[in-house]
C-alpha cells in the first residue's frame, strides 16, 4: 500500500509538472479589437501588473484616427501591445507571442503579427455575418484549417460566458457584454502567472460611485482567470521572472508623462515658474492636460485659441522671467515658425517640445514617424538657427527635456525638443531620480546696481545677459527688429551681419557644453549604426544580435542633432561604413553628408509604425554581405 501511495504520488507529481508553463525570459502580448472594446484600458492594466510585479515592459497603444470608427471595420481596430521581460526590454518586440482578438476585423489587421505557432485567443462570439462582411471576409477565417496549422488557436464564446457568470448582477445587458475585456484580462493573468490584485483595487478606485460596475468587471476578470485553469489554457502560457534592475523606486512612465514631469523639475531647479503655453493636438496633448494638475508647483497652463498664441504666450512668460515652453506636433510646428524666429532675434529661452506623428499635413495623427527633423532645423526665415535635441525613449523623455530647458537657459534660446508619438503614448519602467541626482540648472540674475546692456555677451557662451523688464534700472527694449548691442533698432549692415554671425556662433559653442558622443559596442570596424529618436531600442537589440557572430559593429544614438556632439566625425572615421535608419526618407543621413562630405547608406521606413529589429538587423547583414 505505502509503495502503491508513493507512485501514485510521483505521477501526480510528474502530471503537475506537465501541466506547470515554462519559464520565459520575455513574452509579447497583443489584445485587439474594436475602439469601444477597451483594450487600452486593459492593456494598461496589464502592463503595470506586470511592472509592479517586477518585469521589464515596453508597451505600445494604437488606436484610429477617427473619434469613433464604425464598429467592426478595419479603420476601427484598436490594439495595445506589451513586451514584458525578465531582462532589459528595449523593444515592443518584433513578433507577437500571443494575440486576442475580439472580432473578425481585429483577426484580419494583427494575424501577420503572429509568431508561427502563437498562441491565438479569439472571441468567437463576434464572428457572425455582419461583422466578417465589414472586416471583408467572404468566409470564417476559423473555418480554415490552415489557422490551426500554423497558430495555437483558442476560442472562447466570450460573451455567453460573461452573460452567465453576471445573471445576477443589476446591470444591463449590454453593459455586462461590455465587461468583456476584463474576462480576456483574467485570462491573461492566469496564462501568464500574475495576481489579480493589483488590478481588483485599480477597479474599486476607478468605479468607486458605481459599485455594481465595479463588481461586474472584477466578477468578469475572476471568470478568466477561472476558465483558464479549468480548460488547461494555463499549460499554454509562460513565467517571466522579475528583472532586477537595482535599488530605487521605479514606476511605469510613457514619454508625454516624462516630459511633464521633466519641465516641473527643471522648473524647480532653475528657480523659474513654468509656463506652458499650448494648443490641443495628437499626440502631445497629454502634456498640457498633465501639467494642468501641477499648480502645487507654480505651474501656469494656458489652452490658447490656437498654435500661434500658445507660443507668443510662452514666449511672452519668457520674456517676464518664466521657463517658456509650448508642445505641439508638426503642423503646428509650421505655425509656429514666425514666433519662433523672434525668440531667435530677442535671444530668449523657450522650449518647443515637437511629438512627431505621419504627415504631412493631417497625415497619420495617431502614428508615428520622425519626418520633422528638417523642419526643426531649417524652417524659419533668415539665418536662425536652433539647437535641436531628440529624446530615445519614454524614460530618456525626462532627462532630454530637462537638458533642453538647462540649453535653452544657459544660451538664451529657443530649444526644439524631438519626441514621436512611439516615446510620447509608449510605458517603460522609469527609475524615478533623487532630487541630488537632477542638475541645477539656474543661471546668474541680474544684480540690483549693475550696469545693464541687453545684448553684452558671455566671452565664453555668447549667451547676452536676461533681465526681468520694467525694473529700475533694467529697462529695454527687444523685438523682430535687428538690434545693437545696447538694444536699439540698427539697420547697420554691417552690425546686422555681426549679429547673424554671432547668433550662429553662440549655437555653435554649445558643443563645449555637451557630452562627447558615446559609441557603444566596437569602437572600429565594419559598420557604424548612428540613430536619433525612437530608434534606439531596435538598432541597439539588432547590433547586440550582430555583434554576437562576431563582426565589428558600433552605434551612436544621438540626443544632440543641432550643434552635433563632439567626436562624431572621429567615431565615424573609425568604421568602413555608416549606416542610418530613421522614419523619413534620409533627414539625419542628409545633415551628415553635408557636415562631414562622407557617404551615408539610409534605411527609411515611412508606415506609421517604428522598426523592428529584424529590419535593422537584416540592412545590416546586407552590407556584410551575409545571407
Amino acid at each position: 500500500m505505502a509503495t502503491q501511495q508513493i507512485r501514485k504520488n510521483q505521477k501526480e507529481k510528474t502530471v503537475a509538472e506537465q501541466a506547470k508553463p515554462p519559464v520565459a525570459e520575455s513574452i509579447v502580448v497583443r489584445l485587439a479589437g474594436d475602439s469601444g472594446d477597451g483594450m487600452q484600458v486593459v492593456g494598461d492594466r496589464f502592463a503595470d501588473t506586470c511592472a509592479m510585479t517586477g518585469n521589464d515592459i515596453c508597451t505600445f497603444p494604437d488606436f484610429p484616427s477617427e473619434i469613433r470608427a464604425p464598429a467592426g471595420s478595419l479603420p476601427g481596430v484598436s490594439g495595445f501591445q506589451i513586451h514584458f521581460g525578465s531582462k532589459d526590454v528595449l523593444t515592443l518586440g518584433d513578433f507577437v507571442d500571443c494575440l486576442v482578438v475580439m472580432n473578425p476585423a481585429a483577426l484580419k489587421v494583427n494575424i501577420h503579427d503572429l509568431k508561427k505557432g502563437g498562441l491565438l485567443i479569439v472571441n468567437s462570439n463576434s464572428f457572425e455575418k455582419a461583422n466578417l462582411q465589414k472586416a471583408a471576409y467572404e468566409t470564417n477565417p476559423l473555418d480554415d484549417k490552415q489557422l490551426y496549422k500554423k497558430y495555437d488557436v483558442v476560442k472562447i464564446n466570450v460573451i455567453d460566458i460573461i452573460k452567465e457568470a453576471l445573471a445576477d448582477s443589476p446591470l444591463k445587458t449590454v453593459e455586462k457584454v461590455r465587461c468583456k475585456n476584463f474576462f480576456m484580462l483574467g485570462l491573461l493573468y492566469n496564462i501568464y502567472s500574475k495576481s489579480l490584485e493589483i488590478t481588483e483595487k485599480w477597479i474599486r478606485t476607478k468605479w468607486k460611485n458605481r459599485p455594481e460596475v465595479a463588481q461586474a468587471n472584477t466578477t468578469a476578470m475572476r471568470r478568466g482567470f477561472s476558465y483558464a485553469q479549468e480548460t488547461g489554457l494555463t499549460a499554454k502560457g509562460a513565467i517571466v521572472q522579475r528583472f532586477s534592475k537595482g535599488d530605487g523606486v521605479y514606476r511605469k512612465v510613457n514619454g508625454n508623462e516624462a516630459v511633464a514631469l521633466g519641465l516641473v523639475a527643471a522648473s524647480e531647479n532653475s528657480w523659474r515658474d513654468l509656463f506652458l503655453g499650448s494648443y490641443p493636438i495628437t499626440p502631445a496633448s497629454p502634456i498640457l492636460e498633465l501639467l494642468s494638475k501641477y499648480k502645487n508647483f507654480y505651474v501656469k497652463t494656458v489652452q490658447a485659441e490656437d498654435e500661434i498664441a500658445a507660443v507668443g504666450a510662452a514666449l511672452g512668460a519668457s520674456y517676464a522671467g518664466s521657463l517658456g515652453v509650448t508642445t505641439t506636433s508638426g503642423p503646428g510646428l509650421a505655425l509656429k515658425t514666425e514666433t519662433i524666429g523672434l525668440a531667435v532675434m530677442a535671444e530668449l529661452p523657450l522650449v518647443i517640445v515637437n511629438v512627431q506623428r505621419g504627415g504631412p499635413s493631417t497625415g497619420l495623427p495617431t502614428k508615428t514617424e520622425q519626418a520633422d527633423l528638417l523642419q526643426s532645423m531649417f524652417g524659419r526665415n533668415g539665418e536662425a538657427p536652433v539647437p535641436v535635441l531628440a529624446a530615445s525613449s519614454a524614460r530618456d523623455c525626462f532627462d532630454a527635456t530637462i537638458e533642453s530647458c538647462r540649453i535653452a537657459l544657459k544660451f538664451r534660446t529657443p530649444v526644439i525638443l524631438l519626441t514621436d508619438s512611439y516615446i510620447a503614448n509608449g510605458s517603460e519602467t522609469w527609475r524615478v531620480p533623487s532630487p541630488k541626482e537632477i542638475p541645477d540648472i539656474s543661471v546668474e540674475p541680474i544684480r540690483h546696481g549693475e550696469e545693464y546692456i541687453p545684448y553684452k555677451r558671455d566671452p565664453e557662451t555668447l549667451a547676452r545677459r536676461l533681465a526681468i523688464p520694467g525694473r529700475p534700472g533694467f529697462e529695454h527694449r527687444i523685438g523682430g527688429l535687428e538690434k545693437a548691442e545696447d538694444g536699439s533698432v540698427s539697420y547697420d549692415p554691417l552690425n546686422h551681419e555681426k549679429m547673424v554671425n554671432l547668433r550662429a556662433q553662440k549655437v555653435e559653442n554649445i558643443s563645449k557644453f555637451i557630452p562627447k558622443v558615446e559609441v557603444y559596442g566596437d569602437k572600429k570596424g565594419d559598420i557604424l549604426v548612428i540613430g536619433w529618436g525612437s530608434t534606439f531600442g531596435p538598432i541597439r537589440t539588432a547590433v547586440q544580435n550582430v555583434r554576437q557572430n562576431g563582426h565589428k559593429i558600433g552605434h551612436v544614438q544621438l540626443r544632440y542633432i543641432h550643434p552635433l556632439q563632439p567626436g562624431l566625425k572621429e567615431a565615424m572615421d573609425n568604421f568602413k561604413t555608416i549606416l542610418v535608419p530613421e522614419g523619413n526618407l534620409g533627414q539625419l543621413a542628409f545633415i551628415l553628408r553635408a557636415k562631414f562630405l562622407r557617404e551615408v547608406v539610409t534605411q527609411s521606413k515611412v508606415q506609421g509604425r517604428n522598426f523592428i529589429v529584424s529590419e535593422i538587423e537584416n540592412k545590416i547583414n546586407e552590407i556584410l554581405n551575409i545571407s
